[in-house]
């Protein structure tokens, strides 16, 4: 490979991510820092130091997105955008979204150090509550920078009452101007994101980096089953009104409904229940619980809920229970430009084996994609392990995705 002139510090990066990924709450298992918290801030805090010392100018967006932007030769054109987040799931690793953020910083550093001048202006950004939030809703800042976060959405309340426009005023952001400082079609040039791929592949295949394809779409509901609480002992088997054996039948339906073979692939998960009143020697009276299913098919998402909502209604029928569904949040699959992947696939080229793949995760990229092209970059995760503690993917790795990222941002700044 060709000496590049941005080629990143690896032992900086390194080191800038386990000094952000060190902000976590104790009490909770891997690293856990969930957004509106103190760890979180003092993460944010953190970053908001390493941008400005690197020469970025520091603000945050009405929607509390952490932007660090340098100017350009030609101030008229929109901005490229690098960027990632920085909150994680619950027992989370310290890889997922913070390596995206620390290279648009190492990138940032390497045009300050060798006098580098883009065309356009630059911002790094780091994207408020990307990961699944206690409000149901993901991809929050994201969300908010391309206005689409409904006033429904900002009245939802997490399980303490804070409702999500006051968490978003608590993280910096100004709620009532997020529709009007919101960007539009045009105001952005590109956003590119380097993230690992939480998936086998690369490793498998022996390559070091992944040119994203797509991104697959994610709908999440929330379903309330209502029944009627008694007895654990003195109530017959055939008199009870059972919100979790109800709840039980519609999980497992869920799953086989999945486990179709569809055109695209597709996944469906529950992975959070609430059952009340929790009782060992109580029948449950209300069961709650939080599915997604996620392809790169819209129809067939919409055509598996569907179904799905029909079999709930069933069940709730035959086992004379009450269920409502609601839908938290939908966000649409992308196909990456051909033009994108190409630019893309020349700059990996250049750095390191490469293969094409499609994301089986969701990304800010999803969001940004309604407003400008998007292009995403994968590195290696080990054992395809990610959301856990044993997330790891090599420091070398990483410096090689820093580096495509680096190489893609002068080709695209020289094509747009």
């Amino acid at each position: 490979m060709s000496t590049f002139p941005l080629k990143p510090d690896a032992e900086r990066v390194r080191s800038n991510i386990e000094s952000l990924a060190a902000f976590v709450d104790e009490s909770k298992p891997g690293w856990t820092r969930r957004p509106f918290t103190g760890w979180y801030q003092q993460g944010r805090d953190w970053l908001r130091e390493e941008m400005a010392a690197c020469g970025l100018d520091v603000s945050i967006d009405a929607a509390s997105n952490l932007i660090g932007r340098i100017a350009g030769s030609e101030p008229g054109l929109p901005p490229i955008m690098i960027g990632s987040h920085t909150d994680t799931v619950t027992g989370g690793g310290r890889y997922d979204g913070i390596i995206g953020v620390i290279a648009g910083i190492e990138i940032a550093r390497r045009l300050r150090e060798t006098g580098t001048v883009l065309r356009h202006p630059l911002e790094i950004v780091d994207f408020t509550a990307e990961e699944p939030s206690e409000f149901g809703i993901s991809t929050i800042g994201s969300r908010g920078m391309v206005n689409n976060l409904s006033a429904e959405m900002m009245d939802r309340q997490d399980l303490t009452g804070l409702l999500l426009k006051d968490g978003i005023r608590m993280a910096g952001g100004r709620p009532e101007l997020i529709a009007g400082e919101a960007r539009n079609k045009g105001d952005v040039s590109l956003y590119l994101e380097l993230h690992i791929e939480q998936g086998p592949v690369l490793e498998q295949t022996g390559n070091k980096l992944g040119v994203v394809t797509g991104i697959v779409g994610i709908h999440r509901y929330r379903v309330t089953v209502e029944g009627k609480p008694n007895h654990a002992g003195t109530t017959p088997m055939n008199m009870r009104f059972d919100a979790l054996t109800g709840a039980s039948q519609m999980v497992l339906e869920l799953e086989s409904i999945c486990r179709e073979t569809y055109a695209e692939q597709v996944v469906g998960t529950i992975g959070k229940l609430h059952v009340e009143p929790n009782g060992a020697n109580v029948i449950p009276g209300r069961t709650v619980f939080e599915l997604e299913v996620r392809s790169l098919d819209a129809d067939i998402l919409e055509g598996i809920m569907r179904r799905f909502q029909e079999s709930v209604h069933r069940i709730a029928g035959e086992r004379k229970l009450q269920a409502h569904v609601d839908c938290l949040s939908k966000s649409e699959a992308i196909r990456v430009a051909d033009d994108v992947q190409q630019t893309i696939r020349a700059a990996c080229r250049e750095t390191a084996p490469s293969f094409d793949l499609p994301s089986g995760a969701g990304h800010d990229a999803n969001q940004l994609a309604r407003i400008a092209p998007v292009g995403m970059i994968f590195v290696p995760s080990r054992d395809g392990r990610s959301h856990c503690p044993e997330e790891w993917t090599e420091y070398e790795d990483v410096a090689l995705g820093v580096e495509a990222v680096a190489r893609a941002l002068l080709l695209f700044d020289q094509k747009l």
